[in-house]
């Protein structure tokens, strides 16, 4: 309940104009989001096609922020590091596509720079040493979890992989502090988006390293999709920054 009374306290940003201002700049991204649904090409027969399909609700992330104007995003660090962030999820998307011709690494290798470029974005302020301890735990416990499954290189690339993803959301989970009035929307939509992505590899690992998991793919490209929704749109938080001092 406390929780729920900070929300609805909160001065830094409103839900309703948020919204409003930025739901209709989403709209390609979610037409895009349910043609990969609603055509839900086998995995069994990777293409270009295929390949473009998964990418486009990414590209239309691509589209959202730059329609905040060219200006926006050059001028902003943490919104440039979104959008290249961005740029690697494509390309990790496009080599995912094949992963089963040996492209697994690739993919791995372009998310985790992905996740860098985003840690870049949510920056080291607040640091917030007791979440940081939290993610910690957690990734250790998951990443043992995994480690009798693992083999190879894997057994190292997963440990770094696991480490730059737990590093990710501690920076997201940091950014929010609910009951001080210094949260915002987009700071939430941040935690959760990593939060999202978070679940989203950990079913891709299980999944590939351990056991089938259940309508794994749908999990897995659900939570992935919102969670870079939900990452872009934490961008937004700095244009009504910059709007807010050029009234001043």
């Amino acid at each position: 309940m406390k929780v729920f009374a900070c929300l609805r306290r909160g001065k830094s940003a409103s839900l309703q104009p948020l919204v409003k201002s930025e739901g209709p700049k989403l709209v390609p991204f979610f037409k895009a989001t349910c043609v990969y649904f609603v055509l839900w090409l086998p995995t069994s027969t990777p293409s270009w096609f295929s390949a473009l399909i998964k990418c486009l609700p990414i590209f239309c992330l691509w589209v959202f922020l730059l329609a905040h104007g060219i200006n926006f995003v050059v001028a902003h660090q943490s919104v440039k590091r979104i959008f290249a962030g961005l740029i690697f999820s494509a390309l990790g998307d496009a080599f995912l596509i094949w992963q089963e011709q040996g492209y697994f690494v690739h993919g791995l290798l372009m998310f985790a720079i992905t996740h860098i470029w985003y840690s870049a974005a949510f920056g080291m302020k607040p640091l917030d040493l007791r979440a940081g301890i939290v993610m910690a735990f957690i990734s250790g416990f998951l990443y043992t979890f995994l480690y009798s499954y693992l083999s190879g290189p894997f057994t190292y690339l997963v440990a770094v992989y696991t480490a730059l993803i737990a590093f990710m959301g501690w920076r997201a989970i940091a950014g929010i502090q609910l009951c001080n009035d210094l949260w915002t929307w987009t700071k939430l939509s941040a935690c959760i988006g990593a939060v999202l992505f978070i679940v989203s590899d950990l079913t891709i690992a299980v999944n590939k390293f351990c056991f089938p998991v259940p309508c794994s793919r749908a999990i897995i490209m659900a939570t992935y999709y919102a969670a870079q929704m939900l990452i872009a749109l934490s961008a937004v938080e700095i244009r009504d920054e910059s709007d807010f001092q050029k009234k001043k």
